[in-house]
């Protein structure tokens, strides 16, 4: 990538994108900011959060004298992203919208948008996240002309590292998990201006700026660009109710019904009418429509130490070389965003999936979220779970059954 002059910054309307236009523009680029549109309906209140949000994004736009634009992305987001997400449900999976929207949308469509339709030399998020090419040496580059080598030079890879801070680690703000799926040429052409800051920095910038409309918004926690809403609900709107049976993993007890596997998952306490005592989903089987639960929240059928993925993306494009060399690899695992590191053994498969053994078992492994891998504080990429080990429960009633003494016939 050439020296960057010309910057496309996606503009949500909220703080951290409007404070990354805002550090965009006062180290002396030309910015740009662009608000997406995803999603085209209210919300349950009837008001479009879009719509302000867009408001939002272009004064912040006006008060920077900045170029401002707006993109729709509504059918994209529905076939790439939407329609997979109700997909994954039926087959009784939890699948991470935040993650398939970085991937489909943020860093394909409107990473080509920025460079090709709007001539810009590199676009910029608000993730808390850094390269192993700080934006500094970016802009320093000249340009290169691609080799012409079979060969990758691999120095010219870009890595996408776990985020920390100048004032030491912050990784409850690391979005890296976030970013697991996108591609090597994106994050290559992508600046994270606000790398190596705090929330609270970056919260008192925009005080300081006057950004206080923006300011008192809270933070999203919702549906990727559909925001926050009654899940079941939701969902019931766009998929057939499916009744089934909530079923004891212990007995096989029929417990109470529910509207449909997919708007359970694993982990979560089941609402069981005429139940005093909590009841967990431990495990869904959707060819009956049966929903396990267990009775307590740490009950040994929830926990898992293994799982294998589908085809697992690498952002460096190729697994690591001893991975590839040995096809086992000692590393770190997570797969929900925040959650402590966990040490595993990744086992590579010839059809580019990877198993995951884990060095403890973890609560509520989720057939459809991401095994997102770290190693060296670099995040190496991701992959969907779509297969589980047998849980503690089941490897314990095994061991019970085996330990039965076999009766004389």
């Amino acid at each position: 990538m050439g020296v960057i002059r010309h910057v496309v910054c996606a503009m949500s309307g909220g703080v951290d994108s409007s404070v990354a236009a805002l550090l965009l523009r006062k180290r002396g680029y030309s910015v740009t900011g662009v608000f997406m549109k995803n999603w085209d309906s209210l919300d349950e209140r009837g008001v479009c959060t879009t719509e302000k949000d867009c408001e939002d994004a272009y004064r912040v736009c006006q008060f920077l004298d900045i170029p401002f634009h707006q993109v729709s992305y509504v059918k994209e987001y529905w076939h790439e992203v939407f329609s997979n997400l109700l997909a994954e449900y039926e087959k009784g999976r939890t699948p991470n919208p935040d993650i398939l929207c970085n991937k489909h949308i943020k860093f394909n469509h409107f990473h080509k948008y920025a460079l090709s339709t709007l001539g810009a030399d590199a676009m910029a998020t608000g993730h808390y996240a850094r390269t192993s090419q700080e934006d500094e040496e970016v802009f320093q580059q000249s340009h290169r002309a691609p080799p012409t080598t079979l060969f990758r030079d691999r120095f010219e890879i870009r890595n996408l590292k776990l985020y920390h801070s100048s004032k030491g680690a912050d990784l409850l703000k690391d979005q890296t998990f976030f970013l697991s799926q996108i591609s090597q040429d994106a994050l290559r052409q992508t600046m994270f201006p606000l790398s190596g800051l705090t929330k609270e920095f970056v919260k008192k910038i925009a005080t300081e700026a006057g950004f206080h409309h923006i300011l008192k918004k809270k933070e999203s926690m919702g549906i990727c660009f559909i925001g926050e809403r009654n899940f079941e609900k939701f969902l019931l709107e766009y998929l057939e109710p499916k009744p089934g049976n909530f079923v004891s993993i212990e007995d096989g007890t029929v417990m109470g019904t529910h509207k449909g596997w997919f708007t359970l998952t694993l982990g979560q306490r089941a609402r069981i009418g005429g139940q005093r005592n909590a009841w967990f989903v431990v495990d869904k089987d959707v060819s009956t429509g049966n929903v396990f639960v267990a009775p307590t929240t740490n009950h040994p059928a929830l926990f898992r130490d293994t799982m294998r993925t589908d085809r697992f993306h690498w952002i460096a494009v190729d697994p690591p070389p001893d991975l590839a060399r040995t096809q086992m690899m000692e590393c770190y695992f997570r797969f929900i965003h925040q959650m402590p590191l966990t040490p595993c053994t990744v086992t590579l498969n010839m059809d580019g999936s990877v198993w995951i053994s884990l060095s403890q078992p973890l609560r509520a492994l989720t057939p459809g979220q991401f095994a997102v891998l770290y190693r060296g504080g670099e995040c190496l990429g991701s992959g969907k779970i779509i297969q589980l080990g047998p849980s503690a429960y089941t490897l314990q009633q095994g061991r019970e059954q085996g330990t039965h003494p076999v009766p004389a016939s």
